[in-house]
């Protein structure tokens, strides 16, 4: 069995499900994808099961009732993920946003030595491609005030592009992760450090979509903001999870 599963979740995103898991399947090294739909009423579910008898084994979805949102699609996806033998769990988005030959660079981060690999547009300044001004600056200091508060050397806190070992989902609580859309990623990212973990960032340059409609909204944003406070406030009450720490 292939160790590696990139976990993709969907909500109408017919116009580029078919290409990303076709790009992914042509990389080199033996990728499997889980297709998280939230009942697209678009057909992507459709598409996939379709795809799914020409990449028997490779190719897998679950499909859930309505738009549960990113976080509990990226949960519900660990859990299946680590009821089988997975050792390089990843998150990555359907709309090519992400590059998928960047995919190696980060299983090959977490083959050296980090637990989590995180896709980092800020990394080496700001490498981001076909944003307006304004969602480049409020991404970019969305990092800037995450970093202020919750003291943590990440300069892509709310990164979508991520590379897991498998004990990290092990380790994290994650029947207990509270957020669903920026403050999800920030929250992943914080536990994964609090644990103990070596989290690394690996530099790529991030496209928006030219296809589909963006699924960013006022309220992820709002979550996002109180969230980090929250989460700074209750780990100062939390202890470890991993075996052997004090």
């Amino acid at each position: 069995m292939a160790d590696s599963l990139i976990i993709i979740p969907t909500y109408n995103e017919k116009e580029n499900i078919e290409r990303i898991i076709r790009k992914v399947f042509s990389l080199e090294g033996d990728f499997h994808i889980l297709i998280v739909d939230d009942g697209s009423p678009d057909g992507t579910g459709m598409i996939v099961k379709d795809l799914c008898a020409s990449f028997p084994d490779r190719l897998h979805i679950e499909e859930r009732r309505g738009k549960l949102g990113l976080g509990t699609a990226y949960i519900h996806g660990f859990r299946w993920a680590l009821a089988r033998s997975y050792a390089y769990i990843f998150e990555m988005d359907a709309d090519f946003s992400h590059n998928p030959d960047d995919l190696l660079r980060l299983k090959e981060a977490c083959i050296t030595g980090a637990d989590m690999a995180i896709g980092s547009r800020y990394i080496q300044g700001v490498n981001v491609v076909n944003w307006p001004m304004k969602r480049v600056l409020l991404s970019y200091f969305a990092s800037m005030y995450v970093r202020a508060i919750m003291r943590i050397d990440i300069q892509d806190a709310t990164a979508g592009f991520v590379c897991f070992r498998r004990e990290v989902l092990e380790t994290i609580h994650l029947d207990k992760i509270r957020f669903v859309g920026y403050a999800f990623q920030i929250e992943m990212k914080f536990k994964a450090i609090q644990e103990g973990f070596r989290v690394v960032e690996v530099p790529i340059i991030f496209t928006d979509r030219t296809h589909g409609i963006s699924k960013m909204s006022t309220k992820i944003f709002r979550e996002a903001f109180w969230g980090v406070i929250s989460l700074k406030w209750a780990s100062l009450f939390k202890k470890s999870n991993r075996k052997g720490s004090q």
